[in-house]
């Protein structure tokens, strides 16, 4: 008998997260002057940031390269951040392999094609509520929010819960 995914939460001690339909809402600003514009959910940063300060890994693993992202990423203390990735699936295991961090202990959330085999990999596979219809057939969880709108908040946050974390976190005692 499998668990389910709530029953995967308890587990879990690293989120490992796309950018672009995760982290933003896979929409591109495009600047005259060429520069590609994202806009990326605070809720999601402040969750980021909770998870960190009750111990737990985060890390980024994207396709798409961008200074600007880096930086917020950055300013939440998040400092394993892969961008230009080409095999997600090689950046993960070296990444596990560094930290020594079992998959049975990771949480990717994705939403496009490049996340699937990475994605299969993992102890919980999570997706916002639009990703691609390959990637919610992967998935253990589907969001009932779309990607850059909360959806790393809800995974982060319901994985804090259930490990007793979240309510510590926000009485100031993590």
């Amino acid at each position: 008998m499998s668990k389910s995914y709530k029953e995967i939460l308890a587990d879990i001690r690293c989120f490992v997260l796309d950018i672009d339909g995760v982290l933003t809402d896979g929409s591109l600003h495009i600047a005259e002057n060429g520069e590609l514009l994202r806009i990326m959910n605070v809720r999601d940063g402040y969750a980021m940031k909770a998870a960190i300060d009750a111990g737990f890994e985060i890390a980024i693993i994207s396709g798409g390269k961008n200074e600007g992202v880096r930086k917020r990423l950055q300013l939440l203390g998040i400092t394993n951040i892969y961008m230009g990735v080409r095999d997600k699936v090689e950046c993960l295991d070296e990444f596990c392999d560094i930290y020594q961090i079992p998959m049975s202990q990771i949480l990717y959330m994705g939403d496009d094609i490049p996340d699937f085999e990475v994605m299969k990999k993992v102890a919980l596979a999570a997706c916002p509520q639009d990703a691609a219809p390959e990637i919610k057939s992967v998935s253990h969880y589907i969001s009932h929010v779309k990607g850059g709108r909360g959806a790393v908040r809800d995974v982060i946050e319901q994985t804090m819960k259930e490990q007793g974390k979240w309510q510590q976190f926000l009485n100031g005692q993590i």
